[in-house]
């Protein structure tokens, strides 16, 4: 992620040095030392249980195979991309602390946007895929058993990695390492990480933040769409009595479909002040909107880096499958493995799982 803290006293191409916090050797931020140090502290504690939660994640669906299944095949690409954007935090603290000092280089400077906001474009996708292959499993159920098999779910994830960074390739050159004279009366030269000048002028910078605003927005009309349908069909669906398997497998959908719908709301609140943020900040003209648009969108960056982490705590509070998975693997237990059960068909496809009684 980068965030959209000021990284020079130019923005738009304003001068808004006037009621700029004066620049230190150790400190160089728009604000105030101990805004930065709880921001810190909280960032550092989602790091932390998120790059856990994940990690727990990944290596559940790998080592048991019960739980390799299209559906956990989603979730854990989606733990990947959640840990790539969790490794990227220190670099956007350290940009809060000291926003005209960059000491990373060049490369990194551009790579770090680039690979983060890939990584968000692919979540977005990675959310919409697994929304729609939910939608198939239940509104075309026969279909699904035919097209949906863990081979082209695994050439689908491939094709959505390729798709999101490809997407943010361009902001790659949107950013530069520039020489800069600090603020003391010596010749010593500072880097600074920045948009470029011909971002800046050209409208390129707040054409891609549309871009990326729109990867939200659209994404997130068609999963309400797609809810709409799924849920319209299990409402017609859930007095038909169709059979003890046909029953279970209902219920599975609805289990299903509740954790999925409590990933996107938790998504939608944690990313839309994001979002919101890149606009206002690309349309600040005056030193009180820079203001509010600094504070809205740290805030909108701890959210941010909250989604990262959040989902492995919603799947153990919701699914008692992933919670005694995890106790297992946590706990190396060689219990009875009857909490796992997965529903094969003749094809192969692994499009649904057996719920876990509680």
């Amino acid at each position: 992620m980068q965030n959209n803290s000021i990284t020079s006293n130019e923005v738009n191409g304003n001068n808004y040095y006037n009621g700029f916090p004066p620049c230190t050797e150790n400190l160089c931020s728009f604000f105030s030392i101990r805004t930065l140090i709880l921001v810190t502290i909280i960032c550092l504690v989602i790091m932390v249980v998120g790059l856990i939660g994940n990690t727990i994640t990944i290596l559940i669906i790998k080592r048991y195979k019960e739980m390799n299944t299209t559906t956990n095949f989603y979730l854990s690409s989606m733990a990947v991309s959640d840990m790539i954007i969790l490794l990227c935090l220190p670099f956007d603290l350290y940009r809060l602390w000291k926003s005209t000092t960059w000491i990373f280089g060049g490369f990194l400077c551009k790579f770090l946007c680039l690979i983060s906001e890939g990584c968000t474009y692919s979540t977005i996708l990675h959310i919409t895929a697994l929304s729609i292959e939910r939608y198939l499993a239940i509104c075309f159920p026969l279909k699904a058993k035919v097209f949906i098999t863990k081979r082209r779910v695994k050439i689908i994830i491939i094709l959505l990695w390729a798709i999101a960074l490809l997407s943010a390739a361009p902001l790659y050159n949107l950013f530069e390492n520039v020489p800069i004279y600090n603020y003391s009366a010596t010749s010593k030269i500072t880097w600074e990480c920045k948009y470029t000048k011909y971002a800046m002028e050209s409208g390129l910078l707040k054409i891609m933040m549309w871009v990326t605003t729109v990867y939200f927005f659209f994404p997130m009309f068609c999963l309400t769409v797609l809810y709409g349908f799924i849920g319209k069909k299990l409402w017609k669906s859930k007095n038909i009595l169709r059979g003890p398997n046909a029953a279970n497998r209902e219920k599975c959908h609805r289990q299903t479909v509740k954790l999925l719908a409590v990933v996107v709301l938790a998504f939608i609140i944690c990313w839309l002040p994001f979002h919101m943020g890149r606009i206002v900040f690309v349309n600040v003209s005056n030193f009180q909107q820079l203001t509010f648009s600094q504070y809205f969108n740290i805030v909108a960056m701890q959210l941010f880096y909250l989604s990262t982490s959040i989902n492995p705590i919603l799947y153990n509070f919701i699914s008692k499958k992933y919670r005694t998975a995890a106790y297992k693997l946590l706990r190396h237990s060689t219990s009875d493995e009857r909490a796992y059960n997965v529903i094969k068909d003749e094809t192969g496809a692994h499009t649904e799982t057996t719920c876990i009684q509680n």
